[in-house]
């Protein structure tokens, strides 16, 4: 019989349980997927107030190096040698068939120190991947290191009043500060959609520093069902679900995560794994895209249901779906064939057998809050 890996938890499992967390598996974890308030109001709380969100469970890694940044820029579509010290980028690691390994944030700490933080489920294949790639570097795996995002309207007044220099930050830029002589990295960023702060600190600090977030009125513990609703509310994509190693960049609709500088004919176009299929498709277009839906009535559509025309022909399938809050309607996200990608376009999701109407809308389906300056 084989053997179950052992499910780990994260250095806050007690302060969820007490708050009333409901655990569940999640990429080798136990995590809560909602407290007593339930996932409704624990959204619609982010959108108004704080949340807070572990998300220690995420990898941290740092590559250090002489031309880590050229040698990272192999790895992935973006330009990294010129993002300022302290700078943030989202990118992807691909393969070499042009398909997404995973999708990460890069932050730049030094000229040749770069932090990244990857998905859970993802985060040991990818140190290996990277050591593999980039065997003259120094590859860390924090596999210990805590994060916390802070996440909402009222995030800036915590930071405000915590460490004023983090709350004059634009959005994906950071730097290394103290809160209560802790010392922490925080950067303003976040996948709600919303303005927000991730603060990673030692495990020592960690539980200190929960404290002193949740001693706010206005800041609540939020699990992983709310985060799913306000990712998908903010038209991102859930790794191993809207984008996989069989998907390129443009196939899911984030062609905007490759840099300018790295595109056909610029000065430093290519050169990263799957180059040419992803730079192909740029030039030629895709036979299929990631859309998102809104759908009729109030029954959610799940992942997985089949996607068909008007004529009843199966023409993809729904990738991420749910209940959506804010817009007190059921949402989606999911693959067409390109043709059938317009704003507008009326197909249907089969649940149970049953057609279901859903329409392509414009994504995100509720508009950012991300704080530029």
């Amino acid at each position: 019989m084989p053997v179950e890996p052992e499910i780990k938890h994260t250095i806050f499992h007690d302060y969820h349980v007490a708050a009333g967390g409901k655990m569940v598996p999640f990429a080798g974890y136990l995590m809560p997927v909602q407290y007593t308030d339930g996932i409704m109001q624990e959204h619609l709380h982010c959108r108004d107030n704080a949340g807070l969100f572990d998300v220690s469970h995420m990898g941290q890694i740092i590559v250090k190096g002489e031309g880590a940044a050229q040698a990272l820029e192999r790895l992935m579509p973006v330009d990294l040698q010129s993002l300022g010290i302290n700078q943030q980028t989202y990118s992807t690691l691909t393969n070499e068939q042009g398909g997404v390994i995973d999708d990460l944030i890069v932050a730049r700490w030094t000229d040749d120190t770069f932090f990244l933080v990857v998905n859970a489920g993802c985060k040991e294949q990818d140190v290996r991947h990277i050591r593999k790639h980039l065997p003259e570097f120094e590859v860390t795996h924090l596999a210990d290191r805590c994060l916390l995002a802070l996440q909402g309207l009222r995030a800036k007044d915590v930071m405000a009043d915590l460490v004023p220099e983090a709350n004059e930050l634009i959005f994906m830029n950071g730097g290394h500060a103290t809160i209560n002589s802790i010392e922490c990295y925080i950067t303003r960023s976040g996948y709600t959609g919303e303005d927000g702060f991730e603060i990673s600190i030692d495990p020592s600090d960690a539980l200190q520093l929960a404290d002193i977030l949740l001693s706010y009125d206005y800041v609540s513990w939020i699990g992983l069902g709310a985060r799913d609703s306000l990712r998908l509310e903010a038209g991102l994509c859930l790794y191993g679900h809207d984008m996989n190693e069989q998907t390129s960049p443009i196939e899911a609709g984030i062609t905007w995560s490759i840099s300018k500088s790295r595109r056909a004919g610029a000065p430093n176009a290519g050169g990263f794994l799957g180059a040419d299929i992803i730079l192909k498709h740029m030039a030629d277009g895709v036979s299929k895209k990631r859309v998102g839906f809104l759908v009729d009535g109030r029954a959610p559509v799940r992942e997985g249901a089949e996607i068909i025309d008007e004529s009843g022909t199966v023409i993809g399938n729904i990738t991420s779906g749910g209940f959506g809050p804010t817009l007190q309607a059921p949402i989606a996200m999911g693959y067409v064939p390109s043709e059938l990608s317009a704003i507008g376009t009326q197909l249907n999701a089969l649940v149970r057998g049953k057609p279901r109407p859903i329409t392509v809308m414009k994504m995100p389906l509720v508009e950012h809050r991300f704080y530029r300056g």
